[in-house]
């Protein structure tokens, strides 16, 4: 790898030893990736310098219409690492598998890789903003249910503030209730549901979202206990009465998603089979842009009859 960097060095295509040791002295000392010290020293566009750096280090480059035709495997390395880890993990189409990452300096990542995949690889290169762009693409079409395992224990954590929704914030909660309240909050924001109905049933709890006028059932969660919890949980949420489970509750509380607040009304009411819960979302900026667009044409009104 010396001599390939001396090459480069020489062709003044990479710094010189002497630079990139400057480099690593530089990140140490303001807290930066080595890796961003060097793009910024090179000044050359996205692409062409992790063509640069893959040539170097010998990595595949994978630019951003690259990896758009890869298949994440996910299955071997949840979206939840992958995001935390800012790194991706493809199955090719022959079987291969390739383990793409940003930073080539950042060898723990890479060790850490070949511990978690637990089968052969190899590494790929692709930019760090793409990287993180990809897998902001990819959560987009990700409802955050689907990573849910019912089979975990119980376990009820306590609210505090406005909770931040991301797939990324609800992979690192401990319990499984909060993880399905968050679930349900953050899929619900996501289809455009304007309420979440969640109805207590002889075999557990059923969810369902409120889209254009019309229920639809989007998860479930079996056992009265889980059903209880997963109350209890919005309860706490919404500074409402735990034990009070005879009268009807209203409360209300706030989650985050993406830099903006959305408002949830809740109103608890005892059902046959313990209780029910509807929260009905009010995302007074999602309404805003909406009626931004709002015009005459769009109602079907021709502006010239008026």
């Amino acid at each position: 790898m010396n001599d390939v960097t001396d090459f480069a060095a020489s062709a003044g295509l990479w710094p010189a030893p002497a630079e990139l040791a400057r480099a690593r002295s530089e990140a140490a000392r303001s807290g930066r990736k080595v890796v961003e010290v060097i793009e910024e020293q090179l000044s050359l566009p996205a692409d062409e310098f992790v063509r640069v750096l893959a040539d170097v280090l010998r990595f595949p480059a994978l630019p951003m219409h690259s990896l758009r035709e890869l298949a994440p495997a996910f299955d071997l390395l949840p979206y939840a690492e992958a995001s935390q880890r800012a790194c991706l993990v493809f199955r090719q189409s022959d079987g291969q598998v390739l383990a793409v990452i940003g930073d080539p300096f950042e060898l723990e990542l890479q060790s850490w890789l070949q511990e978690r995949v637990g089968t052969d690889f190899a590494f790929g290169l692709a930019h760090r903003n793409d990287i993180a762009a990809y897998l902001a693409r990819v959560e987009e079409s990700m409802r955050a249910m689907d990573g849910l395992d019912a089979a975990e224990p119980l376990s009820l954590e306590t609210a505090g503030g406005i909770e931040d929704l991301s797939l990324k914030t609800i992979s690192e909660h401990s319990s499984p209730v909060v993880k399905l309240v968050a679930s349900t909050l953050y899929d619900a924001l996501k289809s455009g549901a304007s309420d979440v109905h969640i109805e207590s049933t002889g075999s557990g709890l059923a969810i369902k979202h409120r889209i254009d006028g019309v229920l639809t059932q989007a998860g479930q969660a079996q056992g009265a206990e889980m059903a209880e919890r997963i109350i209890s949980r919005i309860k706490v949420m919404a500074e409402l009465d735990i034990a009070e489970r005879r009268v009807p509750q209203d409360g209300r509380f706030k989650v985050s998603l993406k830099g903006r607040e959305v408002d949830f009304r809740v109103s608890i009411m005892p059902s046959i089979f313990g209780e029910d819960a509807v929260l009905r979302i009010l995302d007074k900026q999602a309404l805003a842009d909406e009626f931004k667009g709002l015009r005459l044409e769009a109602l079907g009104v021709d502006p010239a009859s008026i």
